[in-house]
């Protein structure tokens, strides 16, 4: 699928009373600036790069979510743990019939980043980084996201593989970190 189609396909699984993304192109991982570059162009988990960066656990808000049959999809800010910085946007749209019922619980009872859940049950997972994107920011990410409505920042899109099947679809889009001041 094009990362057009994918993206649209993600955003388009909540209403949104505002634009979320003004504009949305697909980008080469090496014309993204850092930290995003670093944080968004890999084949990991974005739990453990933004824990990383952060040099902090983060927490999950679920701001929306649908379940149908086993399509589970979710629209989540992750925060800085014990704050209210929120440091990335994100939806997901998860198969759960690809994952254990502890797994699906703990998934469900939305407490947990997704990644973290993941990790902790040693789910046997494979990250793929499907599209690198320039976001510009429409009122609804403007809302969510400690940015502007035009303000540009950067996403990816990726799909997690759970067990060799391709069961998670997803959309992270980082907050507009301040790039590392020289050393």
């Amino acid at each position: 699928m094009n990362p057009q189609d994918e993206l649209h396909a993600l955003t388009s699984l909540f209403s949104e009373p505002e634009a979320l993304i003004a504009r949305a192109d697909h980008i080469p991982a090496s014309q993204t600036p850092e930290p995003h570059k670093t944080l968004l162009a890999h084949d990991h988990h974005m739990t453990l790069s933004l824990e990383s960066y952060l040099g902090a656990p983060v927490d999950v808000r679920v701001v929306d979510r649908r379940l149908e049959g086993d399509i589970y999809s979710r629209k989540i800010i992750l925060l800085k743990h014990g704050t209210e910085q929120v440091v990335m946007f994100g939806i997901v749209r998860l198969n759960l019939a690809y994952v254990t019922l502890a797994v699906r619980d703990e998934i469900l009872a939305e407490k947990t980043p997704l990644g973290r859940v993941l990790i902790e049950h040693n789910v046997l997972r494979e990250v793929n980084l499907g599209a690198m994107l320039r976001i510009v920011a429409g009122p609804g990410l403007a809302q969510l996201l400690p940015m502007k409505t035009g303000e540009t920042t950067y996403g990816r899109l990726a799909t997690i593989f759970c067990n060799l099947r391709p069961a998670i679809d997803l959309l992270e889009i980082t907050a507009p970190f301040e790039p590392p001041a020289p050393e």
